[in-house]
């Protein structure tokens, strides 16, 4: 009897005092449709992080993809990369 008087005084206070909850959210937040909409127009850097408009990436992107060339790596440490590919296959291919 005492514990459903407790519990009961409880929830009302917590009724009385607690704030209600919107379940909207506040009127100046944007909505991640318009977001996603929107036209990024700056960006930056993936070499040294500064800032660049959209045209200087444009040039960047466009200058990275022209070295073709990959970097030299150890003819040792190609062949290991080999190896762990070959057995994420094998890996990948039986159950065990």
């Amino acid at each position: 009897m005492e514990k459903t008087i407790v519990l009961s005084l409880w929830l009302g206070i917590n009724f009385i005092v607690a704030k209600p909850v919107l379940s909207l959210p506040p009127p100046e937040d944007v909505p991640e449709e318009i977001l996603r909409t929107e036209i990024i127009t700056e960006a930056r850097s993936p070499i040294d992080g500064k800032p660049l408009t959209a045209a200087e990436y444009a040039e960047l992107q466009a200058q990275m993809a022209q070295r073709s060339t990959p970097p030299a790596l150890d003819p040792e440490i190609q062949h290991i990369i080999f190896l762990l590919r070959v057995r994420s296959l094998f890996r990948t291919l039986t159950p065990f």
